[in-house]
């Protein structure tokens, strides 16, 4: 058997993949960049041709870069996008475009879902209806039954993927379980696929794929796909996971208590608990199974989160290219928490969980003396304010459970600035890992236990996750920043009545 793994990661704004060898140390790496077609407000799609296109670029980038042999690879793992979706046939030819997770048509069916099946949904899935597979499948019955019938199954972009690599048929979809709380039609409990949620909408339970491990082997590389990319034919692809589950488990979020924060498109705030437990309360949080089967990764993300501090940069600037995220750090690192009484509402897009599409993004107590350096520290600050949300939450949901610790993943985490804020603001130092791309790392070690490379699933991860550097929390500033907090979740409520207007 090979000695070395493929990694691949399908994020929103790109793909990227990473060859490592059996340490996990990186031998060869390849970015391609997403291309995100928006052809109206709310509409955010990609191209299936596109994203597969994207993994057959990467991979053969990175064994042309390591000039490692084909034979020498063991498995590929891929990690995706959670909550968009598509549609196959059942020759695995695409019947629509990968619904993106930012896209916003399926709202009117998400409020059809709440009215029929209520908390049911929470309750058996984990997670509230937001936009994710039932309302996007309900919208695609309603808006295109023609595409409807078409498809055999609905299925996320990295299953799409490896359909192809592997020559794979409608009959073989899948879907792994740590992407089951998106789905709003199964018992994410029992891993079944739940018919009090499919029949009230009158879905093709048919048309809903196989529920398996994140470490199952769901198909062998088809000669087309080793010829493209230089891999071995007959190479063993496991399911793999989804990017979230990925991220957590390759950052050594594997033991109760743990909390990680990714900095990213979605900013994500989730911690590790063996037990479920809905959020029937606040609907703060989803309920996602971690890769270790048998535990959970309630997570609650701002939808966008980290586009607001790149929304700022690229609009408000400046606009000739020259200001970067740095600049803006230094000119807000001296400014008092707070910033001058000015008070950031981070959801462009409305508000996911606790699910609000009404909500807006907008600043509070804008004053003559607020300058650049307010309005961007405002904006962490509001990012950093829905976190401790999270985190009040999360003390109710397990009043038992002690978070000590903040793992700081993604993008956001390479400001110093942005993670002193966070540890301030819910008062619990925040750790930078030494690898950012930990949902490769998480893949690797999925694709690799699926043929037997590694003999531990948790071994692997422990060996090679390091901290770069701790923030402990000032809480003098802790105590500066609570009144600042209430009046972020008091501005929320109050503006309730403006948000539902119409042409808001």
């Amino acid at each position: 058997m090979g000695r070395y793994v493929i990694a691949v990661d399908m994020g929103t704004q790109g793909t990227k993949t990473v060859l490592y060898d059996e340490q996990l140390n990186e031998i060869a790496t390849s970015f391609v960049q997403s291309n995100l077609i928006s052809p109206n407000a709310g509409e955010i799609q990609q191209d299936p041709d596109e994203i597969f296109d994207s993994v057959v670029d990467t991979v053969k980038d990175v064994m042309e870069r390591s000039g490692v042999p084909g034979k020498d690879v063991c498995s590929i793992g891929i990690d995706s996008q959670m909550s968009g979706i598509m549609g196959v046939d059942k020759d695995w030819n695409s019947t629509t475009y990968y619904d993106s997770w930012l896209d916003t048509r399926c709202e009117k069916y998400m409020g059809v879902m709440k009215e029929r099946c209520g908390e049911r949904i929470l309750e058996l899935t984990g997670a509230a209806v937001t936009y994710d597979h039932g309302p996007k499948i309900v919208w695609w019955k309603s808006e295109h039954p023609q595409a409807y019938a078409r498809t055999d199954k609905w299925i996320i972009p990295s299953v799409y993927a490896i359909g192809r690599i592997c020559g794979l048929k409608g009959s073989d979809a899948f879907i792994d379980y740590t992407n089951l709380h998106f789905t709003c039609f199964a018992d994410n409990y029992n891993k079944t696929w739940a018919d009090e949620l499919i029949y009230p909408f009158d879905i093709d339970k048919n048309k809903l794929p196989r529920i398996t491990e994140p470490t199952s082997v769901v198909g062998k590389v088809a000669r087309d796909f080793a010829q493209a990319t230089g891999l071995s034919e007959g190479m063993p692809v496991v399911a793999g996971c989804g990017d979230q589950a990925a991220t957590a488990f390759g950052a050594g979020i594997i033991r109760k208590g743990m909390v990680y924060d990714v900095g990213g498109t979605a900013s994500v705030f989730s911690f590790f608990v063996d037990d479920y437990k809905p959020d029937t309360k606040h609907g703060a949080f989803m309920q996602m199974r971690s890769v270790l089967d048998g535990h959970w990764q309630p997570f609650g993300f701002i939808n966008g989160g980290g586009l607001c501090l790149r929304w700022f940069r690229n609009e408000l600037a400046g606009r000739d290219g020259k200001i970067s995220y740095d600049d803006l750090s230094a000119e807000a690192k001296d400014i008092s928490p707070g910033s001058g009484g000015l008070v950031f509402i981070p959801h462009f897009g409305g508000r996911v969980l606790p699910n609000d599409p009404n909500v807006r993004g907008s600043w509070i107590g804008l004053k003559f003396s607020h300058k650049r350096e307010h309005l961007y520290r405002a904006i962490m600050e509001g990012l950093a304010y829905e976190n401790r949300f999270y985190q009040q939450v999360a003390n109710e949901l397990y009043p038992d459970l002690a978070l000590e610790v903040v793992y700081a993943i993604g993008g956001g985490a390479k400001s110093k600035l942005f993670n002193s804020i966070k540890a301030d603001i819910l008062g619990l130092p925040y750790a930078k890992l030494e690898r950012s791309d930990s949902a490769l790392v998480g893949s690797a070690v999925v694709a690799g236990y699926g043929v037997g490379l590694f003999d531990s699933l948790t071994e692997p991860i422990l060996k090679v996750t390091k901290i770069a550097e701790t923030i402990e929390p000032d809480m003098d500033k802790h105590e500066l920043y609570q009144p600042y907090f209430e009046a972020y979740k008091d501005i929320i409520e109050a503006l309730h009545p403006i948000y539902e207007r119409e042409g808001f």
